[in-house]
């Protein structure tokens, strides 16, 4: 037996969408956590054998400048089937992908600059 997993999660209109794939014939029970909060509204549809559309609306209440991160758990086990991340707002100069290219640009110039010196200073050796 296959361990049920997402597959083609977006969010449109304010709600995230995916494809659950499960086995067995009765609907799987799933979850949505945000912040130790469970979400309210989710649906499950079946779509084709072991396949089933899950949908849940997003509260706009939960977005707010900044990373919000939301938890997809099967119901029964507990385990996470997925996750999805919302940011909204300024860009966050925290932001990891931020530091990253910052770093990027930083080792750059340096690695010019001390080429740079390099040959500036090159002594050349006696013969």
């Amino acid at each position: 037996m296959s361990e049920p997993h997402v597959t083609g999660a977006r969010i449109r209109a304010g709600r995230w969408e995916a494809e659950l794939v499960a086995p067995g014939t009765a609907a799987p029970s799933v979850e949505v956590w945000h912040l130790e909060r469970q979400l309210e509204g989710v649906t499950v549809h079946s779509a084709a054998p072991s396949h089933w559309s899950v949908s849940v609306p997003i509260p706009a209440e939960l977005l707010s400048d900044g990373v919000q991160t939301f938890l997809v758990r099967d119901g029964a086990t507990g385990n996470r089937l997925d996750q999805f991340t919302i940011v909204t707002g300024v860009p966050l100069e925290d932001d990891i992908r931020a530091e990253v290219d910052l770093l990027r640009a930083e080792l750059d110039m340096l690695k010019k600059a001390f080429r740079r010196h390099c040959v500036e200073t090159a002594v050349e050796k006696p013969e």
